[in-house]
């Protein structure tokens, strides 16, 4: 991506084609059910574990595989050359094909190839490189790049894939998909016959064999490798494997996680160059760097390395589903192609694309090799924000303001009297919202669509002294970490929880000296004020004698019991205090169903009323707690209609839905409130103010008779109705 401008424009492309995000929809449901049945009796948990602890054991023994993998596959006839970089790569196969006099490659699918712009390198010397991959041609008649590393042409439509072979076969062609495959085999075929050399990637580099294995669903890639005369395989020095045993374990989570098949339709496995009636062939191994010994090297974003290339991040992510790989990522796509990019391409080209990313941790839950992609975008953004800054707002409200707990507060109750003249009360709630923002320019994105929450005339913490608790005994005394949503936002959320707790024999305390749990700031990449943050709310709540520390938002649940631990691992007076902390820390339903037994003891009047549940992305992701809440609704009378994706992210991301990305956070939301009007639900719960935020405000505009709620507001209301 070469600047913010471009990066921009790609965006509102995007957005403007609403096609390629039904296409993308329909896809990723499918896939979603597919990928389900393929993984039916088998623990994704275990897999995926083990998985991690191989690419783990390459990466430790890296140097030493690859001395074995070259020793073997020379031994078995092959030419090994190992590249430092995509240039030297393509020098290689570039002099190989002038010594052999070869004026035409026929190319498999290989992503490294696509990184390495080998085809316009080799168009550059005068020689044709032909895809016989489908997706990959069809790419590459349009002039484009892959938008997705399994399936490249996802992104283009049966009637635009009609037009080009139309163009390239002189005939009209019908957009029907078996006449297109049969068109494209017909013009593929000749391919493999007239090529001098065949290249293809390699999904694995067996140490022990000096083999390799290819996992493709067409034919070609050993077309590629066995009718040429030189077989050249282009791929990075990661895909080193220790051993067939290692190979075969991913090959049964590779199809499954990719496409969602239990098996693909071609597993190749050669060692050496493959022989054909006695004629004397060539194998050459071109082994690529590229920054792969460099990420190897971060400890930080060394787990990246551990992809096995299937796409699955894509897949699931609401961003690309909106948006496409085009705009999220640059050769490879989604998640971990920002990683890619900014160690195979520079922070310089990553640095607009690291902000592409909503934190919803899809992708970390059905990566195949445990990878916390998530956690190494956050990295990266603070490496972003270390090299170019970011910006002039995000630096006075963060540094300047946040740090300081008192003006932060302060200036929170100014902005609430100030607000006044903008807000408007909805109907049937008292909540008071903006619907209007007098900026012309502003309303676009900022309420154009949604309506805004409004600041609370009297936050949560200066509520909490007056909230009487009549509790003998208390079982438990518990701190609440109330968060900014539910503190300056939605109090009423944590009046409700008080109301709950002491109603099961619980005593709350709220301990003042807390912050906020610095997500918006880490988000940002400011690591600095994110410590600062982090020390403020340890101390407050080692200094209180409490049992357990609760949280009505699940990302701030995250801040305390991952973040803050990690951001004070290094800091002697405040690492086992986080810890201590960390430990206490639970969600508020989770404590309510798992400590409390609250299912049971609740006992609200029989509602019969609907109620549809969002899963909120860090609820149910971050911190694994998704059947709580619904045993509670369930207990305490409310009847559950389960929408369809019911952890799709709503489209919130904190600032990504206000300074980051607006726009796509329109048309996410857009998607998840059309999934709850179709459940038919009077009610949609949530365990998170964010997820409030985002949904209140756009069926205010939309579905303004469906209400938003949290959980802890309805279990409150079936407390008062016994």
């Amino acid at each position: 991506m070469a600047d913010a401008a471009q990066y921009k424009k790609s965006i509102e492309d995007a957005l403007n084609n609403p096609k390629l995000s039904e296409a993308l929809h329909l896809f990723g449901d499918a896939y979603l059910i597919a990928r389900e049945n393929a993984f039916r009796g088998l623990d994704f948990e275990e897999m995926r574990t083990d998985l991690a602890k191989i690419k783990d054991e390459v990466r430790i023994r890296r140097k030493e595989l690859l001395a074995d993998f070259i020793r073997n596959a020379e031994a078995a006839g092959s030419r090994v050359f190992i590249a430092k970089d995509t240039k030297e790569a393509n020098e290689y196969v570039i002099n190989l094909a002038k010594q052999k006099k070869a004026k035409h490659i026929a190319k498999s699918k290989s992503m490294v190839s696509e990184e390495a712009h080998l085809n316009k390198a080799l168009e550059r010397a005068g020689i044709k490189a032909s895809e016989t991959d489908l997706g990959e041609w069809i790419v590459q008649l349009a002039g484009q790049r892959p938008s997705h590393m399994v399936m490249p042409a996802i992104h283009m439509f049966k009637e635009e894939v009609a037009e080009l072979f139309s163009k390239e076969t002189g005939k009209k062609q019908s957009p029907e998909i078996k006449s297109l495959v049969e068109v494209a085999r017909e013009e593929l075929r000749k391919e493999y016959f007239n090529a001098d050399i065949g290249l293809t990637g390699a999904n694995f580099l067996v140490a022990d064999t000096g083999g390799i294995g290819l996992v493709t669903n067409e034919g070609n890639a050993r077309l590629c490798a066995t009718l040429p005369k030189v077989h050249v395989v282009f791929a990075g020095i990661h895909k080193l494997v220790r051993n067939m045993e290692d190979a075969i374990k991913i090959t049964r989570l590779l199809p499954r996680n990719a496409t969602g098949q239990l098996l693909t339709s071609y597993i190749t496995w050669i060692r050496g160059a493959v022989p054909s009636h006695g004629e004397r062939k060539e194998q050459h191994i071109v082994l690529i760097d590229g920054g792969r010994e460099a990420l190897y090297e971060s400890e930080e974003c060394r787990d990246a390395l551990r992809c096995i290339q299937c796409g699955a991040c894509a897949n699931v992510c609401p961003v690309y589903q909106t948006v496409g790989g085009h705009v999220f990522g640059s050769i490879y796509i989604s998640a971990i192609g920002i990683i890619l990019a900014a160690f195979y391409e520079g922070l310089d080209k990553a640095k607009e694309i690291t902000r592409a990313c909503i934190g919803c941790r899809s992708c970390t839950a059905v990566c195949p090799s445990k990878i916390d992609l998530e956690e190494i975008i956050l990295h990266l953004r603070g490496e972003v924000t270390r090299e170019y800054g970011m910006g002039a707002v995000k630096n006075i409200a963060f540094k300047g303001i946040m740090k300081n707990r008192d003006l932060f507060h302060t200036m929170i109750k100014a902005a609430a009297k100030l607000q006044r003249p903008l807000t408007q009360k909805k109907a049937g709630d008292s909540v008071r919202v903006i619907r209007h923002l007098p900026m012309h320019f502003m309303a676009k994105d900022f309420t154009e669509w949604r309506d805004l929450p409004s600041i609370a005339a009297e936050s949560f913490r200066d509520r909490f002294a007056s909230i009487e608790q009549r509790v003998e005994n208390p079982k438990y005394t518990v701190g609440l970490f109330i968060g900014c949503g539910a503190d300056f936002v939605y109090p009423e959320v944590g009046v409700s929880l008080v109301k709950v707790l002491n109603h099961l024999g619980v005593e709350v305390v709220f301990p003042r000296g807390q912050n906020c749990c610095g997500i918006p700031v880490l988000y940002s990449g400011d690591m600095e004020t994110g410590v600062y943050l982090a020390r403020q709310s340890v101390k407050a709540f080692s200094e209180a004698d409490v049992d357990y520390v609760l949280s009505v938002c699940p990302t701030c649940t995250m801040g305390v019991k991952r973040d803050f631990v990690e951001r004070l691992a290094d800091d002697p007076q405040w690492a086992e205090k986080a810890r201590i902390v960390s430990e206490k820390t639970m969600d508020a339903s989770a404590f309510l169903e798992n400590v409390l037994d609250a299912s049971q003891r609740l006992r609200g009047s029989d509602t019969h009323k609907n109620v549809t549940y969002h899963d909120s992305c860090h609820l149910k992701r971050g911190n694994n707690v998704w059947r709580e809440p619904r045993a509670l609704l369930k207990s305490s009378g409310y009847t559950i209609e389960e929408m369809k994706n019911s952890d799709r992210c709503c489209g919130f991301g904190g600032t990504y839905s206000f300074l980051s990305h607006p726009q796509i956070s329109k048309q996410i939301t857009r998607d998840k409130i059309e999934t709850i009007v179709k459940t038919g639900a009077e009610t949609v719960a949530m365990d998170c103010p964010g997820c409030m935020i985002m949904l209140k405000g756009g069926m205010g505009k939309a579905e303004p008779s469906i209400r938003c709620v949290h959980t802890i507001e309805l279990l409150a209301e079936a407390i008062d109705n016994e």
